[in-house]
């Protein structure tokens, strides 16, 4: 699983119902929920 950070929590946490997507600049992306709260979490992964 994918680990990101929700700014609502404040903490890092594992993403629940992660994808990888695609930005419109072409970089990679994982896209999920945080498990605590719900909130929608995002992180920019390196350059492939």
């Amino acid at each position: 699983m994918a680990q990101g950070y929700c700014v609502k929590c404040k903490d890092k946490r594992e993403m629940s119902d992660a994808e990888e997507v695609t930005m419109k600049n072409g970089r990679k992306a994982m896209k999920g929920k945080c498990p605590e709260c719900g909130t929608g979490m995002y992180k920019i992964l390196g350059k492939a």
